[in-house]
């Protein structure tokens, strides 16, 4: 072997902040355990593994031996841990402060717990912007990997890709690994002697070259049908005895190793991008499908194969401008991000503050602000822990200042105006220590953030229905392969019947206090379909804003001069929050109203995290009645008042009104896909009350809602755990 072809295996391990437990606990069996335990014989390979911070904490706690296992690995020299951000940020995300403390936070750990040198790390999926080397090398970095198609977007061809380069930004310099996306798509689809014969073709062609095998360690276990396959049927056994076989030629190692026994090819500088599956998933809907489309074409043509190395997608971050949630959660971090920037440049410190770091950096978790192959943005549960976790550090730094939610911290309310959602425009913040709002007066004067401090939970947290690339594959309908195992990104399966006739699409933001006027006669159906006529212009319409103060109570009026029909109606909204009080009064004044002509006025709420399907989930009338699971479908008539319970999260959602009112609910569900296949799910239930609104002699009319935030329970359960914990 005094040439042979170094194979590096490195297998990336991830869960997501918020995924369920049981999740993290069938990933172990499925997964990592069983991928330990095979490669535990094979005591001549080497591998490079990088678990991401969230899973690898919760492995500490609920499998403190496996742990151990990789600890005993590292001592060995069988296993290279691979560092990276403690949360798996997308780093392009996030600020270059977050960069290198994730980074650095995450390395002390790995060393502290396994006695990891940490010299590469893994780039969240492979997300890359070129100034990322400067922040990678501060945070003493030395190497990290990255898909081939980075490199071929630079000019280079799959000839000059075995082996590794060097890169540079302000003096900083880095060395890269091309991952082999040929590797990536044999492993595990297809039978071992498929990727010994393509290795065996680079050396004998390229003696000395470094192939690089980047992925998920998920699918070796996780994804469908790969349980079976990979271990059942033996295809990771059968795999790591032909590498065995084949040690003549083929040496397994780990990235170091490969860079410090190989000499760079080169020096390059990387465009910006990620895995090739991921800037198409960042184009808009339309887009995809045309590129599908135009793919496919050419394929047929015999032509595909000549212009794809020129052909590139999306741009990561305009995933935030494809889903305005994600840039939602992102301004929401930034301003976290911020303000604990802040306190520490006028001198902050101490636990307080180093949780509240903490805290925004499980807040960071990629996961939720994305969406291709994976539910990402589209799972509530992820959505609401990347807000559960900036709340708490608001919270921390709240209390780091004597303002925080408990009863024995000081009182106060605030109301100012700035651009928080990084749009160019300002937006209205009211907040006290209990709760945290904002509002868009340019988009329809909607509140689209409703924290609840004392549970870190943001009702606002929904998603809107819209028009996605695959809905067509939905509309087709479901196939099944044949024979092997397929890519998750070549299924196309249907966990639940009917689903291309869900496949609702809204013209609005599913946010709170959207000011609808329908047709006198709509049905319930046509609304929570998202089909019926729109008859103003104040949904989308800009209000202007005044900010009114006193001590202990302020108020935001909002006012817009539009139309209804074509007739001219002014509309004042006013949100008010007192000192200490979890409730925002909410008053409508609308003036200019037709004479004797009824308007269908319909103010909508939409209320996240409050998931559909359990019986501790439910309405309830004034007297607390239950009327039924959060998911039915209600019309009620006169009445003055509506509860939201979910007793698991531990809150009441009381929403009050001073005339009678007749109210509409409904489920907003998203046609979805996700590893499993596509699938419906549950995205926030929306509370409509709606009004024929007649005018008084003056044309007006006005209602006043007193929405109310009751977290009794959930306060009561966290004195009963710390009196638990204190014994």
């Amino acid at each position: 072997m005094n040439h042979p072809l170094r194979l590096v295996l490195v297998l990336h391990n991830h869960q997501p902040v918020g995924n369920f437990d049981g999740v993290f606990e069938q990933a172990y069996q499925d997964s990592y355990l069983p991928f330990l335990d095979v490669f535990e014989r094979y005591e001549q390979l080497q591998i490079g593994l990088h678990t991401s911070g969230s899973l690898m904490e919760w492995l500490d706690a609920n499998h403190p031996e496996y742990v151990d296992r990789l600890a005993a690995f590292v001592a060995n020299g069988r296993i290279e841990i691979l560092g990276g951000a403690y949360f798996e940020p997308i780093l392009a995300m996030i600020p270059s402060r977050d960069r290198v403390g994730q980074i650095t936070a995450y390395t002390e750990w790995l060393q502290q717990r396994l006695g990891a040198t940490i010299r590469g790390m893994w780039v969240p999926e492979r997300v890359w912007e070129q100034s990322m080397a400067s922040d990678l090398v501060h945070a003493n970095i030395e190497y990290t990997l990255l898909d081939d198609f980075h490199f071929k977007n630079a000019g280079l061809n799959e000839e000059q890709l075995h082996g590794y380069y060097v890169t540079e930004d302000n003096t900083n310099v880095l060395k890269v690994l091309p991952g082999s996306e040929p590797m990536r798509y044999m492993i595990p689809f297809q039978q071992p002697e498929e990727s010994i014969n393509y290795l065996r073709q680079i050396a004998e062609s390229h003696p000395g070259a470094v192939v690089v095998f980047g992925d998920d360690g998920e699918k070796f276990g996780t994804w469908p049908g790969t349980k079976e396959h990979v271990y059942d049927r033996g295809w990771l056994a059968q795999f790591f005895d032909a590498l065995v076989t084949n040690d003549d030629w083929l040496k397994v190692t780990t990235p170091s190793e490969a860079i410090g026994s190989v000499p760079p090819l080169g020096k390059l500088y990387i465009p910006e991008g990620s895995y090739r599956e991921m800037t198409e998933w960042a184009l808009p809907a339309a887009k995809i499908n045309e590129y599908e489309d135009i793919h496919h074409d050419l394929e047929q043509q015999g032509q595909w194969q000549r212009i794809s190395p020129f052909v590139r997608g999306g741009f990561w971050r305009n995933f935030k401008v494809k889903y305005p949630e994600t840039n939602e959660m992102y301004s929401r971090m930034q301003m976290v991000s911020g303000r604990l920037q802040e306190v520490v440049r006028q001198g902050g410190g101490g636990e307080l503050i180093d949780q509240a770091r903490l805290e925004l950096y499980r807040g960071q978790c990629n996961c939720g602000f994305w969406h291709g192959a994976f539910g990402g943005t589209y799972l509530p549960h992820l959505r609401n822990a990347i807000y559960n976790h900036l709340i708490a550090a608001d919270n921390l730094l709240d209390q780091a200042e004597g303002r925080g939610w408990q009863a024995d911290q000081q009182s106060w309310v605030e109301l100012d105006a700035d651009d928080y959602n990084l749009d160019g425009r300002p937006e209205i913040r009211l907040a006290n220590k209990r709760l945290m709002t904002l509002i868009a007066p340019v988009e329809g004067g909607q509140l689209y953030e409703l924290d609840v401090k004392s549970i870190c939970h943001n009702l606002q947290a929904t998603l809107t229905r819209r028009s996605e690339s695959y809905h067509r594959k939905v509309l087709q309908g479901p196939s099944s392969a044949e024979g092997d195992v397929a890519s998750i990104h070549d299924r196309v399966v249907f966990k639940q019947e009917g689903l291309n006739e869900r496949l609702g699409c809204d013209s609005w933001k599913r946010n709170s206090l959207v000011d609808h006027f329908y047709p006198p006669d709509v049905s319930p159906t046509n609304v929570a379909s998202g089909e019926a006529t729109e008859q103003g212009d104040f949904v989308h319409g800009a209000y202007e804003a005044k900010l009114r103060r006193s001590k202990d109570r302020m108020q935001l009026q909002l006012v817009r001069e539009g139309n209804v029909l074509g007739h001219p109606l002014k509309i004042t909204k006013g949100v008010t929050l007192n000192a200490d009080e979890a409730v925002l009064e909410i008053a409508y004044l609308l003036e200019n109203l037709p004479p004797n002509v009824p308007v269908h006025f319909a103010p909508e709420f939409n209320f996240a995290g409050l998931p559909s399907g359990a019986d501790d989930r439910y309405f309830r009338d004034a007297e607390g009645n239950s009327l039924g699971q959060l998911g039915n479908q209600l019309d009620l008539a006169d009445t003055n008042h509506l509860g939201l319970v979910d007793q698991w999260l531990g809150i009441d959602v009381g929403l009050a009104f001073d005339r009678a009112t007749s109210v509409w609910t409904y489920a907003v569900e998203t046609v979805s896909q996700s590893e499993g296949g596509f699938e419906l799910v549950h995205q926030s239930v929306a509370v409509v009350p709606h009004w024929h609104v007649v005018a008084d002699a003056n044309g007006c009319w006005s209602v006043t809602m007193r929405l109310a935030l009751d977290t009794q329970l959930a306060e009561q359960r966290m004195v009963e755990a710390a009196a638990v914990a204190s014994v």
